[in-house]
């Protein structure tokens, strides 16, 4: 059997072993940034306590070491995009790289976003007892949200489903848990560089609970979310939605802290109002093949 021939066929066992070098050097990429994210959030989590580990390293600032946590994560998240991406535009896609991507989107966007909000405000404190044991279970419902998100995405494409024509659709189905991470992570860093101190930042930081319970919902919904994976080389856009891109661009470049966070909102956002706008076309069809059915019955008597 030719090479082309064992690509063609996702199942044969050579393909489906096959270990390619640039997508799965991202999804390395994308692993070692959701390790680093964890440690950085360990040793947050250390300096925060007095004891020999903060005497040691009297040079970090756990605020910076959480920060430096969530730019790992924003960077798994481009590294996360480029992996995919690559496979399929050389034609080296495999069930290996699938299988090793999803492992990697459990570290880096599944154990870190979970671990940076449950040291920053869910761990036990003093001036927050009733999260001593609430703070570990919304962690842990987050992380369990994205693993099924990430299984859920693994059978749904799998090459041997059948489907639907209708069912042939690029979206996510569900908030992809690389936006529901960079939500998490950006808002971590808007957080860090609004608060002046430890104080400000733990009362601001209440708002984080709540918003990964919104995107563990919303991960594992069936409400439909653009993956951009039509977006080539050759995909036209009109010269005024250019416009808005690069504006879109200097904002992310010159605001960061503030952009990045706004940028994923946007993104839930849109997906919550295409479901919406679904729902009501949807609503407004079932009520006019009622109309038309009533007035068949009328002409018919």
């Amino acid at each position: 059997m030719s090479d082309l021939e064992q690509r063609d066929n996702p199942y044969n066992v050579i393909q489906a072993s096959r270990i390619y070098f640039l997508p799965n050097l991202m999804t390395a990429g994308n692993l070692f940034c959701g390790f680093g994210a964890v440690i950085k959030c360990i040793q947050a989590r250390l300096l925060t306590d007095a004891g020999e580990y903060a005497q040691l390293h009297a040079d970090l600032s756990w605020m910076m070491l959480y920060t430096h946590a969530v730019w790992l994560i924003l960077l798994a998240v481009i590294f996360d995009s480029l992996d995919g991406r690559l496979a399929r535009w050389g034609g080296r896609t495999s069930l290996f790289g699938a299988e090793f991507d999803s492992l990697a989107d459990v570290v880096s966007f599944g154990v870190a976003p979970a671990l940076m909000v449950f040291f920053l405000i869910l761990a036990p404190r003093e001036e927050y007892q009733w999260f001593r044991e609430l703070g570990w279970v919304i962690a842990f419902v987050y992380l369990l949200c994205g693993a099924v998100r990430l299984a859920r995405f693994n059978v749904i494409t799998n090459p041997l489903l059948h489907r639907a024509e209708a069912e042939s659709s690029k979206d996510f189905v569900g908030l992809p848990i690389p936006a529901a991470a960079g939500t998490v992570a950006s808002l971590v860093l808007l957080l860090l560089n609004l608060t002046a101190n430890a104080q400000q930042l733990r009362q601001w930081a209440l708002t984080l609970p709540f918003i990964l319970m919104l995107v563990s919902f919303l991960m594992v919904s069936t409400i439909r979310y653009p993956s951009f994976k039509q977006m080539n080389w050759e995909t036209k856009i009109r010269f005024r939605n250019l416009v808005f891109v690069f504006i879109g661009l200097v904002l992310v470049v010159r605001l960061q802290e503030v952009a990045l966070f706004f940028l994923f909102l946007a993104y839930i956002a849109y997906g919550l109002f295409a479901h919406y706008q679904r729902g009501v076309r949807h609503v407004q069809m079932r009520a006019l093949r009622r109309k038309v059915v009533r007035m068949k019955q009328e002409v018919s008597e």
